[in-house]
C-alpha cells in the first residue's frame, strides 16, 4: 500500500515537471500547429515513457537487449530533465526582469519617434506659409474657385501674382485660402501625425513574451544539456584515483603504510559494461595496492547478462588479494549467484566474515538489503570473537551501520552507496539518509570512509560528485 502510494506521487511529480517542461520549450516558444509543437509534444510523451521502461525493465525481466536500448535515452532524459527544469527555474527569475528591460527601451524608442514626426511637422507648417510683407491674399469675388494665377494683392488689383505657385506648390504647403470643403479648417496636428505614422514605423516583429521566452528556452536547454554532457563525459572516461592518509591508534609499526584500494558503485550495467570494468581494473592495479576492497553495488543485472562483463575483475593484482561484500543492488540481481561468482574470478566474498592480514584484522558483513532474504549484516559472527588488541577494518556497504561498527570496536569502516550524491543537488538528500555522504569522518573512535563510487547508477552522468578509486593508506601511530 505504501509502495503504491508513492509511486503514484512520484508519477504525479514526473507529470506535473514535464508538463512545466513543454510548456517553457514547446508550448510559449512555438506557434500551435506548427510541425515543431507537433514534435516537441510527441517528445513529451515518449521521453517519460522510455524513462519508465528503463528503469523497470530489469526489474520486470524484460530481455537483456531491450535493457540496453531503453537505458540510453530513457536514463540520460532523466538527468536532462532534472537539469533542463533547475535552468528553467533560474530563468523564471530572468524573464520579469528582461520583459521590463524591453518594455522600457521599446518606450523609449516610441518616445523618440513621436518627438521626431511632432519636429517634422512642426518644421512643415512653419515653412508652408509664404511671408508677405504687409499684404495678405484675398480671392477675387463673386467667381468660382479662383485658379493660381487669378489670386492678386488688395493693393494691385487686376495684376496676376502667381505666388501660391512658387509658395504653395514648391514648398508643398496647403493651400491657404482652399476652400472649406476641398480642405477642412479644423483639421488638426495630431490627424496629420496620425496619417504620417504608418509610413515611419519600423517593420512588424514578434512580441517580447514571445521573444524572451525562446531567449530564455534557448539558453536554459544550453545550460542543461551542456552540464549532462560534461557530467556523461567524466562517467565514461572513467574515475580519477585519490589517495588518504588514516592513522589507526592499534595497527603496529609494520603495516605503517599499508594501501588499500576501496572501489565501491561499479554498477556494471546494461549501459557500463566489460570496457569499463577494464578501465576500473587497470586504474587499481597502476596504483600496486596491497588489497583490493570491492565495497558493494558491483552490478545492476543477473549473471546471466553481465557475467561476462565483470570477467576483467580477474585481473585485479594486489599482494594480500582482492575482498567482496554485497550491496543492495546484489539483492536486486540475484546475490548468491554473483558472490558465487566473483569467487570463481578471484575474488574473496566476506559474507558477515573476518580475515587476518597483515597487522589488522579485516571483516566484511553483508548488506542491510539482505535482511528481506535472511542474509542481513551479523557484526557478531563478523567481529564477535576477534583479539580486541588489534586493529579492525570493516567493509560495509551502507555508511548507515557505523553504529553498529562503533559497538564492535571497528578502527576504520570503509563504505560507498552515496555516490557523493551524484547528480547535484542530490547530495543535500544523500544527506538527510547517511551519516557522511564522501570522505573521511570520525564516529568516536571509529573512523568512517565513504567513497563515491567508481560507477553511476541510473543516468550515466555525474554532476558535483566525479566517480573516484580511493587509496586508503593505514599509517601507524607507533610509527
Amino acid at each position: 500500500m505504501v509502495f503504491a502510494l508513492v509511486a503514484l506521487v512520484v508519477l504525479a511529480l514526473l507529470g506535473a515537471v514535464h508538463r512545466y517542461v513543454w510548456r517553457r520549450f514547446v508550448g510559449d516558444t512555438t506557434v500551435p500547429g506548427s510541425r515543431l509543437r507537433r514534435a516537441g509534444t510527441v517528445a513529451a510523451f515518449v521521453l517519460p515513457l522510455l524513462s519508465v521502461g528503463a528503469m523497470t525493465s530489469g526489474r520486470v525481466g524484460a530481455p537483456f537487449w531491450l535493457q540496453q536500448v531503453l537505458a540510453w535515452p530513457g536514463f540520460l532524459w532523466l538527468a536532462c530533465l532534472l537539469y533542463l527544469t533547475l535552468a528553467l527555474l533560474v530563468g523564471e527569475v530572468v524573464r520579469p526582469v528582461l520583459l521590463r528591460v524591453l518594455a522600457r527601451r521599446d518606450a523609449a524608442r516610441a518616445g523618440a519617434r513621436e518627438a521626431g514626426l511632432a519636429g517634422a511637422e512642426n518644421g512643415t507648417a512653419s515653412g508652408a506659409v509664404p511671408e508677405v510683407a504687409s499684404e495678405a491674399l484675398v480671392a477675387i469675388p463673386n467667381e468660382p474657385r479662383p485658379r493660381t494665377e487669378e489670386l492678386v494683392t488688395s493693393g494691385t488689383a487686376g495684376v496676376s501674382a502667381p505666388s501660391e505657385t512658387v509658395a504653395g506648390t514648391a514648398t508643398g504647403a496647403p493651400d491657404p485660402v482652399a476652400e472649406p470643403e476641398t480642405e477642412p479648417a479644423g483639421e488638426s496636428a495630431a490627424s496629420i501625425s496620425a496619417t504620417a505614422a504608418p509610413t515611419s514605423a519600423p517593420a512588424a516583429h514578434p512580441s517580447r513574451r514571445l521573444f524572451v521566452s525562446r531567449v530564455v528556452g534557448g539558453a536554459a536547454a544550453a545550460a542543461g544539456l551542456a552540464t549532462v554532457g560534461y557530467g556523461a563525459y567524466g562517467v565514461l572516461r572513467g574515475p580519477s584515483v585519490k589517495r588518504v592518509t588514516v592513522p589507526l591508534a592499534r595497527l603496529p609499526r609494520a603495516a605503517h603504510g599499508f594501501r588499500i584500494a576501496v572501489v565501491s558503485d561499479i554498477h556494471i550495467g546494461p549501459i557500463l559494461g566489460r570496457a569499463h570494468t577494464r578501465r576500473i581494473v587497470d586504474t587499481i592495479n597502476a596504483t600496486s595496492p596491497d588489497l583490493v576492497a570491492v565495497v558493494g553495488d558491483l552490478v545492476d543485472g543477473s549473471v546471466a547478462d553481465l557475467g561476462s562483463a565483470a570477467e576483467p575483475l580477474a585481473s585485479l593484482r594486489a599482494r594480500h588479494g582482492s575482498y567482496f561484500v554485497t550491496g543492495n543492488h546484489e539483492y536486486f540481481s540475484g546475490a548468491e549467484q554473483w558472490v558465487d561468482h566473483v569467487r570463481e574470478l578471484g575474488l574473496v566474498p566476506l559474507e558477515n566474515a573476518r580475515v587476518e592480514v597483515e597487522g589488522f584484522d579485516l571483516a566484511g558483513v553483508n548488506d542491510i538489503a539482505g535482511e528481506t532474504e535472511g542474509q542481513g549484516p551479523d557484526f557478531g559472527r563478523a567481529l564477535g570473537d576477534r583479539d580486541r588488541g588489534r586493529a579492525a577494518v570493516l567493509m560495509a556497504h551502507q555508511p548507515v551501520v557505523i553504529h553498529d561498527a562503533v559497538e564492535h570496536g571497528v578502527d576504520l569502516q570503509l563504505s560507498g552507496h552515496t555516490h557523493g550524491g551524484q547528480l547535484w543537488p542530490g547530495n543535500h538528500l544523500a544527506e538527510l539518509a547517511n551519516p557522511t555522504v564522501a570522505g573521511l569522518e570520525r564516529y568516536g573512535d571509529t573512523q568512517l570512509f565513504v567513497s563515491r563510487g567508481a560507477g553511476a547508477w541510473g543516468p550515466p552522468v555525474r554532476v558535483g560528485a566525479p566517480s573516484d578509486i580511493t587509496v586508503v593508506e593505514l599509517a601507524s601511530r607507533q610509527a
